[in-house]
């Protein structure tokens, strides 16, 4: 496996982080190599005629296998505010899965037991993941499979050892309704490390978000979930300097939201998939959109060493393309101020959450507003990009998809008259948005988790 830095001209604001004197990654670059060349992986495309026991269920209209666990694949159709109708394949898997991380604070520096794990859509194999990263079929055994590693320490958590206890969304252009839980667990057994996990700071799992698809998707919304505006100096090592979040963020992004929500007029149903009026199996068993689209559906045969089960097929959704998400920022008083928007989509638990300044998925022409108009100039030209980088979104649905990041900064004089739905918010008002369920939508969340104290 190669391993790519991403380059910027300017700073990297995802900087050497202070809990540990030097916060050394060569160890854990080499590690992750190391990893990739021990685990035997295969993983190979076919139709869904050879993945059983996944089959097509002409009553149910939908993608399933027989015990109906893990997920199923539906048609859904969506008419929008404006009349258009949109109809595209989905992901349905209603059982809220663990994303966890056990943490361990050792003199006054706070650790991350942290796992090299492959996932079948991963593009590069291993990824740096949680501690657990389960679904619900996973963990009560549903597959046959054994019980996930450090199970236990989620399960029987304490309050008083809980840092983060979060159910968040995750991508809803994907998925219909799909959430997973995020836990951050405080321990004090000692766990050694072994040839599948290691011990790291935060600022050693952020320095390695520099590179490209090496940190994986749920263990970046994790990190974001830390509630650092909340935090005192019991949880040392994670304290941060905070300014006090703003009310009037609060009262301006609830109510465009809680309007959104009272008045949409949208209409969403399941159909099932052979009803797609645009959509085919093609010569290669690949159920495709007669025009161009973000994604298709593949089907995969699957044998990876060292899982809970080690072969087995599924589907999985091949993006045609990179899309691009951008988080602009500007500091205003020595505060960075973020801009968000308020952005619905097709699968979103809740019609509608907070999303980055600029989420562009591959193909689709972005709207001719001042946002979008002011990033894409910057970016052609290079200016104010502080992090530009290339990060997997989650293998286990999605087959070799990785996206681009930015992290841009622009002057305190740009941007003061905003676009319907977008806001400025300070990092501790979008830190304590976060602690709500479904607000913060996982693109926003995951360019958040590439942030560290030099800005917040």
């Amino acid at each position: 496996m190669s391993i790519k830095r991403s380059e910027t001209n300017g700073e990297l604001i995802c900087s050497n982080h202070s809990q540990k004197s030097s916060d050394d990654i060569t160890e854990f670059l080499a590690w992750i190599q190391s990893s990739n060349k021990r685990i035997n992986v295969r993983i190979e495309k076919t139709t869904l005629t050879f993945s059983a026991p996944w089959y097509y269920d002409e009553e149910k209209g939908c993608i399933r296998n027989p015990q109906g666990s893990f997920f199923s694949i539906y048609g859904i159709e969506v008419i929008d505010r404006s009349g258009n109708n949109i109809q595209q394949p989905i992901i349905v898997q209603n059982e809220i899965g663990y994303l966890g991380m056990l943490m361990k604070v050792v003199d006054g520096v706070a650790y991350f037991l942290m796992q090299a794990k492959i996932e079948p859509g991963n593009i590069n194999k291993v990824q740096l993941s949680p501690t657990i990263q389960a679904t619900k079929s996973n963990f009560t055994q549903k597959h046959g499979g054994r019980k996930p590693a450090f199970l236990d320490y989620f399960i029987n958590a304490k309050p008083e050892n809980i840092v983060v206890d979060q159910i968040q969304s995750e991508q809803s252009s994907r998925f219909l309704g799909k959430r997973n839980r995020n836990v951050i667990v405080r321990i004090e057994d000692e766990i050694e490390e072994n040839e599948n996990f290691r011990w790291m700071t935060l600022g050693q799992i952020k320095a390695l978000m520099r590179y490209d698809n090496l940190v994986n998707m749920d263990t970046r919304t994790v990190i974001s979930c830390i509630p650092y505006s909340m935090f005192s100096e019991e949880v040392p090592g994670l304290k941060r300097k905070n300014e006090a979040p703003s009310i009037k963020s609060y009262v301006e992004i609830f109510n465009y939201i809680n309007n959104y929500k009272m008045h949409s007029d949208g209409h969403t149903k399941l159909i099932p998939l052979s009803e797609l009026k645009d959509w085919e199996f093609n010569d290669s068993g690949e159920f495709v959109c007669k025009h161009p689209y973000p994604f298709k559906m593949i089907f995969c045969d699957i044998s990876i060493e060292g899982r809970e089960v080690k072969h087995w097929c599924q589907p999985l959704f091949e993006a045609e393309g990179i899309a691009t998400f951008g988080l602009i920022y500007k500091m205003v008083e020595g505060i960075a101020s973020f801009l968000v928007q308020a952005k619905p989509e097709i699968g979103c638990f809740d019609q509608i959450e907070l999303a980055p300044s600029v989420q562009l998925e591959y193909g689709a022409e972005a709207s001719d507003n001042t946002v979008n108009k002011l990033f894409f100039e910057r970016l052609d030209k290079n200016i104010g990009v502080k992090l530009n980088v290339l990060l997997s979104e989650e293998g286990g649905r999605f087959y070799h998809e990785q996206n681009r990041n930015i992290l841009m900064r622009i002057d305190e004089d740009q941007l003061c008259d905003l676009p319907e739905r977008y806001f400025w918010c300070s990092f501790t008002t979008l830190n304590m948005l976060c602690q709500v369920n479904n607000v913060l939508n996982i693109q926003l969340r995951n360019l958040l988790s590439l942030l560290n104290e030099d800005i917040i």
